[in-house]
């Protein structure tokens, strides 16, 4: 039974999206749970050709703040499933 609550919830986390905004809400990052880069959304009034770094570092604040929501998101459906067990390392 263990097994296969585990098995489907990874299935439901895999599918998941995680999005993260960086910079007001200017660039959004969209993470699946399998950790794959889905898609980045630039608003088009923040593009300028002179400021290409501050781009740049939203894009890599949106992207990284993505995978760490993922990342908890993950953590607490994992912690769940686990209940009471002890954690063993490898188990999950």
């Amino acid at each position: 039974k263990m097994q296969q609550d585990f098995l489907k919830m990874q299935q439901e986390l895999e599918s998941t999206e995680f999005e993260f905004t960086a910079g007001g809400g200017a660039v959004k990052a969209t993470i699946l749970g399998t950790k794959t880069l889905k898609a980045i959304e630039i608003d088009p009034d923040v593009l300028d050709p002179d400021d290409v770094e501050m781009l740049q570092d939203m894009i890599v604040a949106a992207v990284n703040g993505a995978l760490k929501l993922a990342d908890e998101k993950t953590g607490q459906a994992m912690s769940k499933l686990q209940g009471g067990l002890p954690n063993i390392p490898g188990l999950f």
